[in-house]
């Protein structure tokens, strides 16, 4: 199993439609990716690998709001302990969809069943060369995407060095590492945190009801109801990780604070 890395500089731009959501109550946010399919009728699959709980019944929930947006063909990607991804129907049903929406939950559970397998080698290759996909993600199934992921560090103390517990992705977005609920619970010490650890990523800090959608050719765009927050410490004039339990400090921090409708320019 290998750590997904950022692109390198020369890779091509990957073809699908992105949409990453910080959690919260996304009905609007279904309704504009059903507006994204090229028609309402193309297949959906929706993969409640992060839901350890009733993951049917999260199914059954999103098809509900997609069935009544006028989309019939809502599908599970049932992958857990009990069903593989590498199963011949999961690969099929995977090959064919048009919309990919990965619920929230706990994000380790997706690379615990994901990272190695064909089923991401085969997302990845759509992702990169599949202009008519649309991959999302909430909550969970957004910082997944990402090439690290944090799972762990609350308040203050995750300013402190040890503080936080960043792991890899799927990296089906090698540039970012990726925060979600990210106002509502407080979490942007530990994204300037994670950045000052992961330079080279972009963080990218999601609130609820509010996205980020990437569409090839484009600058990203934010999109919902509260704000979008991007640290980039790749310029970093100086870093301190510091000993264990000792705060961490780093200046040259490029801090942006998006709203719907702005637009990301990026390099």
């Amino acid at each position: 199993m290998t750590t997904p890395t950022a692109a390198s500089p020369g890779a091509a731009a990957p073809q699908s439609t992105v949409l990453v959501l910080g959690g919260g109550y996304d009905d609007p946010t279904l309704a504009l990716l059903a507006g994204l399919l090229p028609s309402r009728t193309a297949p959906i699959e929706i993969l409640t690998t992060a839901t350890a709980h009733e993951p049917v019944r999260t199914h059954a929930a999103y098809a509900r709001v997609l069935r009544g947006l006028g989309c019939p063909h809502v599908g599970h990607l049932l992958i857990d302990e009990q069903n593989p991804a590498d199963a011949p129907h999961t690969l099929s049903r995977l090959e064919d969809a048009a919309l990919i929406f990965l619920t929230g939950g706990d994000q380790e559970r997706l690379t615990e069943h994901l990272l190695g397998t064909e089923f991401l080698r085969l997302l990845r290759r759509r992702h990169q060369h599949d202009a008519g996909l649309v991959l999302a993600g909430t909550s969970a199934g957004a910082s997944a995407l990402g090439a690290q992921m944090l799972v762990g560090g609350r308040g203050w103390r995750s300013l402190l060095a040890g503080g936080i517990d960043v792991v890899p992705g799927l990296g089906l977005l090698p540039n970012w590492l990726i925060d979600q609920h990210f106002i509502e619970r407080a979490r942007y010490p530990r994204l300037l945190h994670a950045v000052l650890a992961f330079p080279h990523l972009l963080g990218l800090g999601l609130s609820e009801e509010t996205g980020l959608l990437l569409r090839p050719g484009q600058a990203p765009e934010v999109i919902g109801d509260e704000v979008v927050m991007v640290v980039d410490g790749r310029r970093l004039r100086s870093k301190n990780l510091a000993a264990k339990g000792k705060p961490v400090g780093g200046q040259g921090f490029e801090v942006s604070l998006l709203v719907a409708g702005d637009r990301l320019e990026i390099k």
